[in-house]
């Protein structure tokens, strides 16, 4: 009995089994939600392909700008990704809803929801913006604008002072000499620079020394007792 069982599973048709999916494929949850924003934000959908990217996987893509009172910012769309602007009269304010061509294709859903993400966080930007705090905790520690306020000079302990340049588009205040302070209306690029300025001094566990960025915190250890 226990060889024709083991000559049964010695077959290819028992060995390898095949699933088959019925079910209809399910489209982006994030994608297909409506975007609310103020009326005072305006999108702008320039379907004419790229021509000139700046990178690669930019060519042909179509282009959209999005204004706000503080500024605007640009992002480069598949051409498969369908922008649909109506207007609320009643709760004066916009609604995008975010489309694609084709829900059974894989990289069509992926950059669904992707890029309502993104689009999302720019009309934040250009209405609302962003800020980041920075707290120097540790003895000396400071920073002072230089520059013309274009770049931050800070003292984090070593031999000389540690120079940053500030992008365009994104200012520095500092309230006080152990605090920071960085706005601007392209997240990606506030928070690139708190984590540029943090890799100076990566908070440590010890001393709970370093640099926090908002209400980042860090469980103490005990050091090796003697």
């Amino acid at each position: 009995m226990l060889r024709q069982t083991a000559q049964l599973l010695k077959r290819p048709a028992l060995q390898q089994s095949q699933h088959f999916s019925t079910s209809t494929v399910v489209g982006s949850h994030i994608g297909r939600t409506p975007l609310f924003f103020p009326q005072e934000v305006t999108l702008d959908h320039d379907l004419t392909p790229i021509q000139k990217p700046r990178i690669a996987s930019e060519l042909n893509n179509t282009l959209l700008t999005v204004k706000g009172p503080l500024g605007q910012l640009q992002l480069p769309i598949k051409p498969f990704v369908k922008l649909d602007t109506t207007i609320n009269e009643q709760q004066q304010e916009s609604v995008l809803q975010v489309s694609i061509e084709d829900a059974t294709i894989k990289e069509q859903r992926a950059m669904w929801g992707t890029t309502r993400n993104l689009i999302r966080n720019m009309i934040t930007g250009v209405s609302e913006g962003y800020r980041i705090h920075l707290r120097l905790v540790g003895v000396g520690y400071r920073g002072v604008l230089e520059n013309n306020s274009r770049s931050v000079s800070l003292k984090l302990g070593y031999a000389h002072p540690v120079v940053v340049d500030l992008p365009e588009g994104v200012t520095c205040t500092i309230p006080q000499p152990n605090r920071l302070i960085l706005q601007g209306i392209n997240l990606q690029e506030v928070t690139s620079l708190a984590a540029k300025i943090q890799q100076w001094r990566m908070p440590e566990p010890y001393n709970q020394k370093g640099i926090f960025i908002n209400d980042e915190t860090i469980k103490k250890k005990e050091g090796k007792k003697k």
